[in-house]
């Protein structure tokens, strides 16, 4: 496949010749010029900008929390639990979903180094593995995080406000006027049914794995010792201590902290979790793990490299949804859904298109800033609860991330394995995921 870059590129040359064909030319302007008009003026739209800014910093942060010497010191004592394939992918696959319904960026690292630090482990303590069975289970977590704490369209919905930022100038005035102010966590995240289907795929995807390793052959593993960050210790002469220094680092996060429980303490009783919320929590957090500034910073700089997709592609999901609103075509999209859809039937249909989005917008915040008004729009029309919409969505989002290996890269880069030798397990685990979640979203 090409690149998502140039993939997001020839989305928005798509949606402008759509856009040309299906839409109508505004009375006073050349209808070519006022569709670069509309994806200029979605490109720079201020309140998605935050967005993006927000879902980088929910990435890097995450990143930074795993490169820490106390959370490799963590994946060090559970590797130790490790003496055979079956019981490495049960261990790595349920650990890595718990953590990534934290945090994806957390989880997807956390799952890396654990695989990888697996491997190290058979060399050292001379037991036989199958490597890509260990480093699918690494990535597992990337199934289930859009319905977990920092999954993008939950926590924006969670925003006061955002929903009609969203749908500005998109669709009926009174039916937009029925939208709430913000949607909690209560109702998406940590709601009985989302709950559920976490638990099952909490059991059901270890051990299925842990059946499979029984019979999986050994493959060859020839690994140098992961070290991480650059964290030796070198002499520092006079300003350069207060880098150093664990009273500062440590210090400056308690503060963070402290600010974070008086800042957003009755949020947090009520379920409300946004994303300045989330990242706010793990600045402060990372700060105190790594223990001092400088490195946290030798941390910041290895995990910026992986939000490089996010910082460049985003603006131009971003133009994708202004030529979508401003020219009616998400109307229109809702329209032929509303047509073929029931209310029991739309968030079925809502999860295959969120998948197949996600083949070409392999972002679960640039899906949500192209699709959300559609899904939006489609439930308000046909009465479905707008929390049941927007989690077929993020389920949708998220499974067909065991088939687009976009997001295994930084996986693949610290396991050194190649996304050919994991794609065979991670699409069984796909073919799990759908059912599973179909099933929730028909029966509960």
């Amino acid at each position: 496949m090409p690149s998502p870059f140039a993939i997001a590129i020839i989305l928005t040359l798509l949606t402008m010749v759509l856009a040309l064909l299906f839409t109508e030319a505004p009375t006073d302007q050349s209808h070519v010029f006022a569709i670069l008009s509309y994806w200029e003026n979605g490109i720079w739209n201020n309140s998605l900008l935050v967005f993006a800014y927000q879902m980088m910093l929910i990435l890097v942060l995450g990143h930074i929390l795993v490169l820490s010497k106390p959370m490799n010191a963590l994946i060090v004592k559970l590797t130790n639990l490790v003496s055979n394939t079956s019981n490495a992918v049960l261990l790595v696959s349920a650990c890595t979903m718990i953590v990534s319904f934290f945090n994806w960026g957390l989880g997807l690292i956390f799952g890396a180094i654990m695989a990888r630090k697996v491997a190290e482990a058979s060399q050292l303590r001379g037991f036989s593995i199958n490597y890509p069975l260990v480093g699918a289970s690494g990535y597992v977590g990337l199934m289930i995080w859009h319905g977990g704490i920092s999954g993008s369209a939950p926590l924006k919905v969670a925003e006061s406000g955002h929903l009609a930022s969203l749908m500005a100038g998109v669709g009926d005035s009174n039916l937009i006027g029925q939208l709430p102010d913000f949607i909690p966590f209560s109702e998406t995240v940590f709601s009985s049914f989302n709950l559920i289907l976490f638990g099952v795929l909490l059991v059901i995807i270890p051990l299925f794995l842990y059946k499979i390793g029984k019979k999986a052959p050994a493959t060859l593993v020839n690994l140098p010792i992961y070290k991480g960050v650059n964290s030796e210790e070198t002499k520092m002469e006079g300003a350069e201590k207060i880098d150093h220094s664990k009273i500062l680092g440590m210090g400056f996060g308690t503060l963070i902290l402290i600010a974070f429980v008086y800042q957003y303490h009755e949020a947090l009783l009520a379920l409300v979790i946004t994303p300045n919320m989330l990242n706010f929590f793990m600045l402060g957090l990372a700060l105190i793990l790594h223990g001092n500034f400088r490195s946290f910073l030798n941390a910041v700089e290895e995990a910026i490299k992986g939000a490089s997709g996010i910082l460049i592609q985003f603006p131009l999901y971003f133009g994708i949804m202004g030529i979508m609103r401003d020219s009616g075509m998400v109307i229109q999209i809702s329209d032929f859904f509303v047509s073929i859809a029931t209310p029991m039937t739309l968030p079925v249909f809502t999860f295959f298109s969120g998948g197949l989005v996600n083949i070409f917008v392999p972002s679960g915040g640039g899906q949500w800033a192209i699709q959300g008004p559609i899904v939006v729009e489609s439930a308000l029309k046909l009465g479905v609860p707008l929390p049941k919409a927007i989690m077929a969505l993020a389920y949708g989002d998220q499974i067909t991330n065991m088939l687009q290996p976009f997001w295994a890269l930084p996986l693949l880069g610290i396991t050194k394995l190649k996304a050919r030798e994991i794609l065979p397990y991670t699409i069984m685990l796909m073919a799990i995921g759908t059912v599973v979640y179909l099933l929730g979203l028909l029966l509960l």
